[in-house]
């Protein structure tokens, strides 16, 4: 098991969450098949996250993972395209484990469809709605080297909650 360093924002010297990330050539070389298992490790134990982007690790490649907790078939998402987005608009909350303790309201597609391919190397198509389309834009954004507070509005910082 092997935990990442999720790199955040305030980390001036590491460019890697504003550059626009590299497509991965080889799915089965073993260096991309560590690190899809080392984000799932490092994603496991992140408070609070529901998905990780390699950036966020400080690797440019297009790569995002997202929680089993939430139930989806697929899980990995290698050279992800998002191939169609709804026009219906909702304003929703949005945090990141890159921007910590920040949160804002940001317009997001209702739903989407998205192409990838999984870890063994498989393409596949995927519709999503409500929170999963929200999560798919968030991770897409950070491949694009975009952090959600850039479009987001009335930005607020998590009081520190006393038990």
């Amino acid at each position: 098991m092997s935990i990442l360093t999720i790199v955040t924002e305030s980390d001036a010297k590491n460019p890697v969450l504003r550059a626009r990330s590299k497509e991965v050539a080889d799915i089965s070389d073993e260096e991309i098949q560590r690190l899809i298992k080392d984000m799932q490790d490092t994603l496991a134990i992140a408070k609070n996250g529901i998905g990780l982007a390699a950036p966020q690790i400080g690797k440019n490649l297009r790569v995002f993972i997202v929680s089993p907790a939430l139930g989806l078939n697929q899980i990995v998402f290698i050279n992800p395209v998002i191939t169609k987005i709804s026009e219906k608009i909702k304003l929703v909350d949005e945090g990141c484990l890159s921007v910590i303790g920040l949160y804002g309201k940001i317009k997001r597609a209702e739903s989407l469809k998205i192409e990838a391919y999984n870890q063994n190397g498989r393409k596949f198509k995927m519709k999503a709605e409500g929170l999963v389309a929200q999560l798919f834009q968030h991770e897409v954004d950070h491949l694009d080297g975009v952090l959600f507070k850039d479009n987001a509005n009335n930005i607020w910082e998590q009081e520190s909650q006393k038990s």
